[in-house]
């Protein structure tokens, strides 16, 4: 769409880029629309991984840009070379991320992430040409797809805008876009550095288009044996269908990716690319405390939506050594992932609390480096990831192995709900009020308080119920008679109480709510 000079800038003495827009070019109202948003996007997005833009003006009727001179070479020229070193990968695409994330918290998705538009530099990665980026908005849909594909990727113009080969498919269908689209099209570059070919080929647009919505990549371990698992699971999350199903911030994939540097990059593969450290035994027999079976019974008797008559009885006995038992003096000890298929659980470990997880396929659980002193776990909707508290912050971690994430400040929290908006609902220690914070990190605010009622406070922790409100306890007095279970509608902020007199209550699948009817501990459910 435009022309790009080295130039000097004579005031300060250096070498700069200059862009313009050719007077012929100027004429055309899309692509000068197009140039000035590039000016205003650039100009408000300061990061080292991205282009500097220096100034912008006019002159004789031309548009131009004066922006960093940016030395290296694309991504796009290094990988005519072949696929580039693990260690690399790791480096320019945390980098990325990092830009994107930067351009995403500004409300700007870039909608062109390609190897063209990556430089790699002395100091890394940067990212350029946001010449197709703007906010979130609806694209209109109707562009042919039927075209010879070039010998050279290059950006389509009308009405479906970007590169095809790395196109989100809700870019394809020309639906709204969000960051997240911008995190496919991290994930197809990813995946491109470590093969050395691209994730989805064809032989027109039309083609390209249909592998992008209906086919997968083939395995990255096929064509790179030595791929840690964790990384190319990583990669095909970013590649997932649909949006909810992606990494749902920029940021959480670049600290896996930094994490995985971190780490060293092993020459293993499968399991063995996963932390062995903590793995514990399960076949001793020892006591679980009741309101963690209690948990478990409950998530397991609801578990499928089926009638009781079609249901089989499902018991679970989750036992430890005597050495380390399962800690419920901290408040919830277990979690059952939304599929029904890991428990998450606060054991005694090395004189301190840690999570362990445990997949019901096995009798094996790991420990979660990252999550020492940590207690009251609780999923996010696709079970990856664990939400917990440890001393006076709530934080996040990668069930599969990675960093800890801070999320937010609780002087004494007691658990939280991860919504499937994205957001953590939790209890910040027995308050009148319940605090929310996005997953991907932010400020906490309040989320709801009772109104006309300034002695009340919640009791045990949220839980998350279909359609995105929250089930809780709510407590105006001493004991069980002066508490209630109820609903909080997120979206009003109003309660509704559904069962008077009664506490700790957990919800089900099957949309009961289970909870011990009377305080002794060996009551009944």
């Amino acid at each position: 769409m435009g022309e790009v000079y080295r130039a000097e800038d004579t005031r300060l003495g250096r070498d700069v880029a200059v862009k313009i827009l050719p007077k012929e070019m100027s004429a055309d109202a899309a692509r000068k629309q197009r140039f000035e948003r590039e000016a205003k996007t650039i100009s408000g997005l300061n990061h080292p991984n991205i282009c500097v833009l220096h100034d912008v003006g006019s002159q004789d009727g031309v548009d131009y840009l004066v922006m960093e001179c940016v030395e290296g070479e694309t991504l796009a020229k290094r990988l005519e070379k072949g696929p580039l070193p693990l260690e690399q990968v790791l480096k320019y695409g945390a980098q990325i991320a990092d830009a994107l994330d930067k351009a995403h918290r500004a409300g700007i998705v870039h909608r062109d992430l390609k190897p063209g538009n990556i430089m790699l530099t002395a100091t890394g990665a940067k990212l350029l040409d946001f010449g197709l980026a703007k906010p979130a908005a609806p694209l209109m849909s109707g562009a042919t797809l039927t075209a010879a594909m070039p010998t050279t990727p290059v950006t389509q113009e009308g009405t479906v805008v970007g590169t095809f080969q790395y196109m989100s498919p809700e870019q394809i269908e020309g639906k709204e876009l969000d960051g997240r689209s911008d995190i496919f099209s991290l994930g197809a570059v990813l995946y491109e550095m470590l093969t050395g070919k691209r994730a989805f080929e064809g032989k027109s647009n039309l083609s390209v288009a249909s592998a992008i919505l209906e086919k997968e990549p083939a395995p990255i371990s096929a064509a790179k044996p030595l791929t840690p698992l964790t990384l190319e699971r990583m990669i095909r999350k970013c590649l997932a269908k649909t949006p909810d199903e992606r990494w749902q911030c920029a940021s959480d994939l670049g600290s896996q990716l930094k994490w995985i540097g971190e780490a060293g990059t092993p020459s293993e593969t499968g399991a063995a690319a996963m932390p062995r450290r903590g793995s514990l035994p399960w076949m001793y027999a020892a006591v679980g405390a009741v309101a963690a079976s209690a948990l478990v019974l409950a998530g397991f008797g609801w578990w499928s939506g089926k009638t009781a008559r079609e249901q089989a009885v499902v018991r679970l006995s989750v036992t430890r050594p005597e050495s380390e038992p399962i800690l419920t003096r901290m408040g919830p000890a277990l979690a059952l992932s939304p599929d029904g298929r890991r428990i998450a659980m606060v054991v005694a470990h090395g004189g301190d609390s840690q999570l362990a997880v445990r997949d019901l396929s096995s009798f094996e659980a790991k420990l979660i480096p990252g999550t020492e002193g940590g207690s009251t776990p609780f999923f996010s909707p696709d079970g990856e990831w664990l939400g917990f508290v440890a001393g006076t912050k709530v934080k996040k971690v990668p069930v599969n192995g990675g960093p800890a994430i801070e999320l937010a400040d609780a002087m004494s929290s007691i658990g939280g709900a991860w919504l499937a908006d994205g957001t953590i609902v939790f209890n910040p220690g027995m308050s009148g009020e319940l605090m929310r914070v996005p997953a991907s990190g932010g400020k906490a605010e309040l989320a709801a308080r009772p109104e006309g009622n300034q002695d009340v406070l919640w009791q045990w922790y949220p839980e998350t119920l279909p359609g995105g409100d929250v089930l809780a306890t709510l407590r105006t007095g001493e004991g069980p008679e002066e508490s209630g279970i109820g609903v909080l509608s997120m979206k009003t902020g109003k309660w509704r109480t559904v069962i008077e007199k009664g506490e700790y209550a957990h919800y089900s699948p099957s949309g009961h709510i289970v909870y011990p009817w009377r305080r002794d501990p060996r009551s009944a459910v």
